[in-house]
């Protein structure tokens, strides 16, 4: 009887966690693992971070993971070695052997992989632009004001007026439209 009893509650230990994690809806883009307070999907495999720029993180559907900790390697301290002092001729002096240290470990920063970032301080706007246009990011449906961070900077997007990008069903980078009429 104890036998089956903690054998159901050990099935049971493993089965709940699988059926509470939630599934990406139907309508979703593969790979999706969140969704944005904005209505944008994410498609990245840590939470911290994910919706920055879009209010935050509404619904994630990802597996939490957790990053792995790396210790460094130890080594042991180098070992120097005398001469025997029976030598009667004196020994040339020897620098000191070099010491071994163990380079600090490298962890890449968790940086959210939304599609409507990319790298803007290293890559140059894309031609074209001008007063009066804002730049789309078609893959994330959102659109950036002259003069902002991702102005002409994301991966895929198209310049157009900002009535344009709002027929396409566009929304402003941070809520702030860039026009005031």
């Amino acid at each position: 009887m104890k036998k089956t009893v903690s054998l159901i509650a050990l099935f049971a230990a493993l089965l709940i966690p699988q059926l509470c994690l939630a599934q990406a809806p139907a309508g979703a883009p593969a790979g999706t693992t969140g969704l944005c307070n904005d209505g944008t999907y994410f498609k990245g495999s840590v939470k911290i971070g994910a919706c920055t720029g879009h209010k935050g993180l509404k619904t994630w559907w990802g597996a939490a993971k957790t990053p792995a900790k790396t210790t460094p390697a130890k080594t042991a301290p180098a070992k120097t070695t005398t001469p025997p002092k029976s030598t009667p001729t004196p020994a040339a002096k020897t620098p000191p052997p070099p010491v071994a240290t163990t380079p600090a470990p490298t962890t890449k920063p968790a940086t959210p992989a939304t599609p409507s970032k990319s790298a803007p301080s290293n890559t140059a706007a894309a031609p074209g632009g001008g007063p009066g246009l804002v730049w789309l990011n078609t893959a994330s449906n959102v659109y950036h004001c002259p003069g902002s961070t991702y102005y002409g900077k994301t991966k895929a997007g198209a310049y157009m007026t900002e009535p344009e990008a709002k027929a396409k069903g566009a929304h402003p980078n941070g809520g702030k439209a860039c026009s005031t009429k």
